[in-house]
């Protein structure tokens, strides 16, 4: 019974060097087992996922961005053409919502209707400007 008692106090106390695989009379031969690690609690697994999911977001981001460049691009131009829109259009009903301010814009837009259509559009001649000019303009956009 010491015996036994003596074997288990020094497997107690050999703890951090590793634990009998199993108990028996002979145990000089037997293979030691690594100690037991202590329990990770639930939040402590938790926050190991998440620092190793930190840990390759910079890699997971970069690698996306390289796959989805050109669509991402184009995402982002549509958002800003909406966004740039909505200002515009808030700007506009601001303006309008100040007195006199909207009839004298029309009639700036009807006096120049008015004066474009005497300039270009009622003699051939000038609507052959305004083609030559809306072409030159074209080549210069497009490359041509």
């Amino acid at each position: 019974m010491e015996t036994q008692q003596q074997q288990l106090e020094s497997i107690n106390s050999n703890s951090s060097q590793g634990m009998l695989a199993l108990e028996g009379a002979d145990t000089a031969n037997l293979p030691r087992l690594p100690p037991a690690r202590e329990p990770e609690s639930q939040g402590q697994a938790v926050s190991r996922k998440i620092s190793q999911f930190l840990g390759q977001l910079p890699e997971y981001l970069s690698s996306f961005f390289k796959d989805y460049k050109q669509p991402l691009i184009t995402v982002a131009l549509i958002l800003a053409a909406i966004v740039t829109a909505k200002v515009v259009l808030a700007v506009l009903n601001a303006i309008n919502g100040i007195p006199l301010l909207l009839p004298t814009f029309e009639l700036i837009g009807i006096g120049y209707a008015t004066w474009f259509i005497f300039r270009y559009l009622l003699k051939a001649s000038t609507r052959q400007e305004l083609a030559k000019e809306i072409q030159l303009l074209k080549n210069q956009v497009v490359g041509e």
